[in-house]
């Protein structure tokens, strides 16, 4: 319902002289008038109240209505987010908006500085050029390391003169942070990924994970202040996530869980679906499994390699709505180096003998790459000779030799025969530490489990062996035995899980663990290390030093 004509309220500018005084006194018996004597009272007056008209004489109508828009212009830059400034051409600060009025005093010199050197640089160009528009962008930081932003513009009165400058401030401290963390992860993350260099070359395999694992929880506490998390990696054979290693979730990371977006929990569902997760209410969301007590909060995040999720990253916090965006962005990346970095660990080839002075890795990774492109250049000459069978054949040839070459530096970097790098070159005696010790042996290789007998047996130790992983699994199952010896690599299962049918028969029962130059396909060394693995030998090894790992497992067992 409209109002009442009488309730409708008229703001009345009278002029210095009372003109039109019976006009006034008309509108007045019509309308609920306010009076205001001069432009600045009615625009305090327009500023708190709301008016149905404006009546005024001509001659103070113009200069009210430019005041208005003046005072709405000031009120809009009041709300907007950045910093408004007007500066004269010596640098004095003439105006101000709401925002940057709370600019410390060390932003306000700096603007005063940056603007006086903006008004010289007008100045000039607008001798040669007057036609261009013009802008000048600065930088400014203040005594507690806030960045902030400024662009600058020319200020021009009626006749186009330079007469002062707008100056628009934002501040950048977070973007700016975002963007040093990104680069301080990045840098990290390449640190991470540096398994080739000198530093590594005199570790042993062992050595080499070990530094991986720790280079990971290090930065990732230093860097992204996660106390609290687990790597998965994933198995391809049955999609599991098995733990890599845990920091600070010991007690909660052994559930067993798998790459299923139902029933598997918030890393069940990353692994499944590569996307990342936050949950900021563990209480009310159906996906999480309960980890850390008192979790108020947590990250999932996939580990990618080549587009493929290889395993994921979980970090969970005590503290609510401790991840946001910033966190997702930054342990992506850092899970992006953890994928790499695994990957290189995993085709990593170390070798414990040279070959004329040069390591067969060497030799290797020198030669792999001109050998390949020999390979490529003869296979596409081949596709341009067709018809011309000399050329062809004797193109085939080089392929052939090639495909010689890389099957020959193949056989030197598998090494000797067998698995010992030194032939047994003295009779073996008993030794009483192991007599009567029941031994399994566990590995695909019929010549390496019965060397490896007939070694222990001469030492005194009684010996099983087995060829394949549900083998050794069912012996261990039906006998005692005293230590366990076996290869990572194995049919139907792996190094690992030998591992784990021994520990769950007796939790003090050692295991050695055995690989051929690193290789490590599911991070049984990694994993069984962190349950109390009694030792790795790396093939081939000298019977000294299975020895030696046979009498420490079974010494300290003995103690």
């Amino acid at each position: 319902m409209e109002r009442n004509i009488k309730q409708r309220k008229v703001l009345v500018l009278r002029g210095t002289a009372g003109k039109d005084k019976d006009l006034l006194e008309a509108v007045s018996s019509c309308f609920a008038i306010t009076s205001a004597q001069s432009v600045d009272e009615a625009l305090a007056l327009l500023a708190h109240e709301d008016f149905d008209a404006v009546f005024s004489i001509t001659a103070d109508f113009l200069p009210l209505e430019r005041a208005s828009v003046s005072q709405q212009a000031v009120a809009i830059l009041n709300t907007i987010g950045e910093g408004v400034c007007i500066v004269s051409g010596d640098g004095t600060l003439l105006w101000t908006n709401q925002k940057a009025e709370k600019f410390s005093d060390s932003i306000k010199q700096g603007i005063c500085q940056r603007s006086r050197q903006a008004f010289e640089y007008f100045s000039q160009r607008i001798t040669t050029d007057k036609n261009q528009p013009l802008s000048r962008k600065y930088s400014l930081t203040d005594e507690k390391d806030r960045y902030f932003e400024m662009n600058i513009a020319p200020m021009f009165d009626e006749k186009g003169e330079l007469v002062r400058v707008a100056t628009v401030v934002w501040e950048e401290t977070a973007s700016r942070q975002l963007q040093q963390r990104i680069n301080v992860i990045d840098k990290a993350g390449r640190e991470l990924v540096r398994l080739d260099a000198e530093s590594f070359s005199k570790l042993s395999v062992e050595e080499r994970i070990n530094l991986l694992q720790d280079k990971i929880i290090r930065y990732a506490r230093e860097l992204l202040h996660f106390d609290h998390f687990v790597v998965r990696i994933m198995n391809r054979q049955n999609n599991q996530l098995e733990v890599l290693f845990g920091v600070g979730l010991e007690g909660d990371v052994e559930t067993q869980v798998f790459a299923n977006v139902e029933n598997n929990g918030i890393t069940g569902y990353v692994a499944a679906t590569g996307r990342s997760y936050i949950c900021n209410d563990p209480a009310s969301d159906p996906r999480y499994l309960p980890g850390l007590d008192g979790v108020q909060s947590s990250l999932t995040i996939p580990l990618r390699l080549h587009d493929q999720v290889i395993g994921t990253l979980n970090v969970e916090s005590s503290k609510k709505a401790a991840f946001g965006e910033d966190d997702r962005q930054m342990a992506e990346i850092f899970g992006r180096y953890i994928a790499i970095s695994l990957n290189i660990l995993n085709l990593l080839v170390v070798e414990h003998y040279k070959t004329t002075g040069q390591t067969a890795e060497d030799l290797n990774r020198e030669v792999s790459e001109p050998l390949n492109n020999i390979m490529t250049d003869a296979s596409q000459l081949m596709e341009d000779y067709i018809g011309h069978d000399d050329i062809r054949h004797r193109l085939q040839g080089i392929m052939d030799k090639v495909i010689y070459i890389k099957k020959a530096l193949k056989g030197v970097q598998e090494g000797p025969k067998g698995i010992f790098g030194s032939q047994i070159t003295a009779a073996a005696t008993i030794d009483p530490a192991l007599l009567s010790k029941q031994v399994l042996v566990v590995d695909d290789e019929q010549f390496i489990r019965q060397t490896i007998s007939d070694v222990l047996q001469k030492y005194g130790c009684s010996v099983d062996t087995a060829g394949d992983a549900r083998q050794a699994q069912s012996l261990i199952a039906q006998r005692t035995y005293d230590l366990v010896v076996s290869d990572i690599k194995l049919p139907f299962g792996s190094g690992y899980e030998i591992f784990a049918a021994a520990r769950q028969k007796d939790q003090g029962l050692p295991v050695i663990l055995m690989t051929g130059f690193g290789y490590d396909p599911n991070h049984s060394i990694v994993r069984a290390n962190r349950e109390g693995l009694s030792a790795v030998l790396y093939k081939p090894f000298k019977v000294e030093q299975l020895m030696v790992e046979v009498r420490s497992a079974l010494t300290k067992t003995k103690a």
